[in-house]
């Protein structure tokens, strides 16, 4: 690690940053944020990013909102909730509501959204989030039912998080693509301009309704795709960034000795894993063997990466889901960290001399490195590719990537079906297509009584780590710098609220 002085003067010569404090766009009351990764489309339904469910929070509103501390969930949309049955759920709704283009909030719209979204045909992007509503039905102006595909108890979980609801005759008119270039939505923000994938900018909506969300009170949101973290920490420097996130912990620990802006650490629900093909979906691959999935388990040592990389609040993960969310049991097995125990099972499976595959990533290269050399150590030898997220995703969809450093954080969904099921549920994600990982998962998300979901969904879980499907490693956490002329306390779900930001 450079000392402080010598990465100040870097930082000037070649990042740009200047001597002076940063001055914020606080006089314009504009808040000026980064993203790192391109958003495919606003449209919360046709992208799975973490930028995707940032613009989600803040454009439009679902059913219902979870209190981020508590977990309570309140109205939002809705005002009242009962199950008139196992299968169906009665909402009342919230009168005087607004959308952005000044059209009124009706159960017309939530009849439309649900009904299209609930559609496969329609290619919502992350079908884990809309597969369990089969469709909804209007009793009157301000009374909806969703009707389920069979009983699904984490119904309420979903709909305060990725089910947002649309205006029926403008989405009807535009489609995802229309409202993706020109969104409308009834939250907090609306949005004024879209430079697809680059930049985005976003007023404050004067007529919020009396949403839990709360009332934001920064006028505007100006958002740029900016891919370079040394960039972003120039633009703050030089007061063209008001907000930066997701800041690697070797930036910060430097940030934070100059004693010029707020940094603040928070963990987070994405869990960092290795996905292996053990379907075989992607050809003749090693991971089809048991025992080479196992060593690449031993190989990696989580302690150091989280220790010397991801730092913060991160923690070593054994479990395909994060420990908060319900029904994320604990009790699997693990492979500890053992290099001579890892090429012995490679020897097992015929690989005496290691082999070498393509390893494919989209985010964090410094980690996807680390756990390369790691995998070398015992004879696997990688070819690292790293591509654009949705660009992954697609391969994983279409079954052809044999190897992959991954994240996922369940739209912040705080229920296991958010990321046990949606891997290892037989989808178009799921690499290992185990019949009886199915079956478990299948009682598990649909069953009413709590304790007989968790009792399946830790068969399922202690399948998967015994079978060793995948590797996961860490939770991440993420940091957080900003000029000292904003106020924000980030929440653990890794939600950026632009609602809960003010200025000092």
């Amino acid at each position: 690690m450079q000392p402080q002085a010598t990465w100040v003067q870097t930082c000037a010569l070649i990042l740009g940053c200047t001597a002076t404090p940063a001055l914020a766009d606080k006089a314009s009351d504009t808040l000026n944020v980064a993203f790192t990764k391109e958003l495919e489309n606003v449209d919360s339904y046709f992208n799975s990013s973490r930028e995707g469910v940032v613009m989600q929070r803040a454009i439009w509103d679902g059913l219902i909102w979870a209190d981020p501390q508590t977990g309570e969930y309140k109205g939002n949309l809705a005002t009242e909730w009962s199950w008139i049955d196992d299968d169906t759920l009665e909402l009342k709704l919230r009168e005087g509501v607004k959308f952005h283009d000044g059209s009124d909030f009706t159960a017309d719209d939530v009849v439309y959204t649900v009904n299209f979204v609930a559609d496969p045909a329609n290619g919502a992007v992350t079908q884990r989030n809309v597969n369990w509503m089969k469709s909804a039905e209007k009793v009157d102006d301000y009374t909806v039912r969703i009707n389920t595909n069979g009983p699904f108890p984490a119904a309420l979980e979903f709909l305060s998080g990725p089910v947002s609801i649309y205006p029926s005759d403008y989405y009807e008119k535009v489609g995802p693509q229309g409202m993706g270039l020109n969104p409308v939505g009834t939250g907090p923000y609306r949005v004024t301009s879209v430079d697809p994938g680059k930049h985005f900018t976003l007023e404050i909506n004067p007529d919020y309704h009396d949403s839990p969300k709360g009332k934001p009170s920064i006028g505007k949101v100006d958002i740029r795709t900016i891919p370079e973290v040394n960039t972003q920490i120039a633009e703050l420097f030089n007061g063209g960034m008001d907000m930066i996130w997701q800041v690697p912990s070797d930036q910060t620990e430097r940030i934070t000795k100059m004693d010029r802006f707020t940094v603040a650490n928070e963990s987070t629900m994405r869990v960092g894993y290795l996905a292996m093909d053990a379907a075989g979906r992607s050809g003749d691959t090693p991971f089809a063997k048991l025992e080479v999935r196992q060593a690449v388990n031993h190989a990696i040592d989580r302690d150091a990466l989280v220790d010397n990389l991801l730092k913060g609040k991160s923690k070593v993960i054994w479990t395909a889901c994060y420990p908060s969310q319900f029904g994320c049991d604990q009790n699997v097995p693990t492979y500890p960290y053992d290099p001579a125990k890892a090429k012995e099972l490679l020897a097992k499976a015929g690989y005496p001399d290691g082999f070498t595959t393509d390893l494919y990533g989209y985010r964090d290269q410094q980690y996807a490195e680390a756990i390369a050399s790691q995998l070398s150590q015992v004879g696997i030898t990688v070819n690292l590719k790293m591509l654009q997220y949705s660009a992954l995703r697609d391969l994983n969809m279409k079954g052809e990537v044999p190897f992959a450093f991954q994240t996922w954080g369940s739209f912040s969904v705080n229920d296991a079906s958010a990321m046990v099921s949606q891997f290892f549920k037989g989808g178009e994600l799921d690499d290992a297509r185990d019949e009886q990982v199915i079956q478990d998962l299948g009682v598990a998300d649909t069953s009413t009584d709590p304790e007989k979901r968790k009792e399946f969904y830790a068969k399922a879980l202690t399948r998967v780590a015994e079978e060793a499907y995948w590797a996961p490693m860490f939770s991440y956490n993420t940091n957080y710098v900003f000029t000292k002329d904003l106020a924000y306390t980030p929440t653990a779900d890794e939600v950026l609220r632009f609602t809960s930001m003010t200025w000092n």
